[in-house]
């Protein structure tokens, strides 16, 4: 093969439970994803060394050295299997870039499936889960899509089942928020505190295998939602106005700072989204559904 294209979906949290910080510094997580549909593109060419560019929307704040996810996954993937990781990746973005989304994840697993494809490398998909997790606590969840529950740091997945299509929309703030610093405000607010062990909810679990939009917004949780407002606190508006707009609920998309929005069907969430859009609230607004699927290769030849 000389060229390899793989399509690569955003991420929601409907459940981001969080444990007290480990001694390692990371978070035990509860984590449930759902894939919805915005996706990056990943188009991997044979080169005669690792380069990345990207295209799109916020293309200017990606990072086209080697400590892109996407670099990091081929060199990870040339490394175990014996090659010079020599390939073009580029990157077509309309994920958002900082925005609690796993747009760099998912620019990782695209790289990363992508890469094995056109190589031929025949790794297993436990191998590729495995290097994912290197990668990052997101990157699994990018190569799996669907719904999934995340433990550990959230790179430990059980797919779950998802009983029908949840209709969202998603509002872009008009700066970034560094998920470290989330997680450490979020230790600073539960300083002195007693921190429960994170578990999934197993009202949001039934919601989402009822495929219950009402059930399912009763049930949504983000535990470093106010840790995100601590940091970002523009965000209560964006959130207000959505809510305004007729969402079942509103809350932060993982580390933020965009914002999500579940609706009753594909026509509500149009209304939500103009009446966003009109807020003056946030930089942009997007609708999509999910649950969408994991890394695909789209086209390869």
């Amino acid at each position: 093969m000389s060229v390899v294209t793989v399509r690569v979906p955003a991420k929601v949290n409907v459940q981001l439970a969080v444990g007290a910080a480990r001694p390692d510094g990371f978070h035990d997580l509860a984590n449930v994803f759902l894939a919805v549909g915005l996706y990056d593109e990943v188009t991997v060419t044979p080169a005669d060394d690792l380069r990345v560019t990207c295209e799109g929307p916020d293309a200017a704040q990606v990072p086209l050295d080697r400590s892109n996810l996407a670099a990091r996954a081929a060199i990870t993937l040339a490394e175990r299997h014996g090659r010079t990781p020599d390939v073009h990746l580029h990157i077509a973005k309309d994920i958002p870039v900082a925005g609690g989304m796993a747009g760099g994840s998912a620019d990782g697993a695209g790289a990363l499936l992508a890469c094995d494809a056109l190589w031929g490398t025949g790794a297993s998909r436990e191998e590729l889960l495995e290097i994912c997790a290197e990668l990052g606590s997101d990157v699994p969840f990018s190569l799996v899509g669907g719904a999934a529950l995340g433990i550990g740091r959230g790179e430990q997945l059980t797919v779950l089942e998802a009983g029908g299509t949840f209709h969202w929309v998603f509002a872009m703030a008009g700066r970034g928020l560094s998920t470290p610093a989330v997680f450490r405000e979020f230790d600073r607010l539960a300083e002195g505190l007693d921190i429960p062990e994170p578990v999934a909810s197993r009202e949001l679990l039934d919601a989402l295998a009822k495929g219950d939009p009402d059930a399912l917004a009763a049930a949504v949780s983000n535990d470093l939602q106010p840790a995100a407002l601590s940091l970002f606190p523009e965000l209560a508006g964006t959130l207000a106005a959505g809510e305004a707009a007729g969402a079942l609920t509103s809350l932060v998309s993982g580390s933020g700072p965009t914002t999500a929005f579940l609706a009753r069907d594909a026509a509500a969430a149009e209304k939500i989204a103009e009446a966003l859009r009109a807020s003056g609230t946030c930089r942009s607004v997007r609708t999509a559904s999910g649950p969408a699927p994991g890394a695909t290769v789209v086209s390869a030849s």
